[in-house]
């Protein structure tokens, strides 16, 4: 039976040289692939006690709504700036040249509620902790983050430390 890196095509030197892209369309073009990576971040969630998933665009989606569905719970939108056609919260961070907006709706999270979020990749961790802060500005409490991948050796989980963090695969490198 294949493990779930055996389904991430890495590509050398991509966006730039020096780097080794981890690149998730290869599991999603594969059906075991697909099925092994909901399964697995699934498992992630044994035993928590939580009331919504929350997924950043566009790959927090992919994972995200299927684990919603398979675990009948409401899946919430994080999206870029001025996606969201209701009222809106939003949160600005860093990227590595420039920054970012994502919104969320005001009424996507009831306070009290305990919210799981999902993305595919955890590098600096920039976006979902954004993701966080909206989720705490609406009164949602962040009781757990998983990711399908994981890039250690930009220090995300650092970012995140206040977090319960998970990821099914964890890369040393960049």
């Amino acid at each position: 039976m294949k493990k779930m890196e055996d389904y991430v095509r890495t590509i050398p030197d991509f966006p730039e040289p020096g780097i080794m892209f981890r690149d998730v369309t290869s599991v999603l073009q594969d059906p075991d692939g697909l099925k092994l990576a909901i399964d697995s971040m699934i498992k992630l969630l044994d035993g928590l006690n939580f009331d919504v998933i929350a997924g950043a665009e566009s790959r927090g989606f992919i994972f995200g709504a299927p684990i919603a569905y398979a675990l009948g719970k409401p899946f919430v939108l994080i999206r870029k700036k001025g996606k969201l056609p209701c009222e809106t919260v939003s949160a600005k961070y860093d990227l590595e040249y420039g920054s970012a907006e994502i919104e969320m709706h005001k009424d996507a999270i009831m306070p009290g509620q305990k919210v799981v979020l999902v993305d595919d990749l955890i590098a600096t961790g920039g976006t979902i902790e954004a993701g966080a802060k909206l989720v705490e500005e609406l009164g949602g409490e962040v009781v757990k983050i998983i990711f399908l991948m994981e890039l250690a050796g930009l220090k995300g989980r650092e970012r995140l430390a206040k977090y319960d963090v998970a990821s099914v695969i964890t890369y040393e490198g960049k």
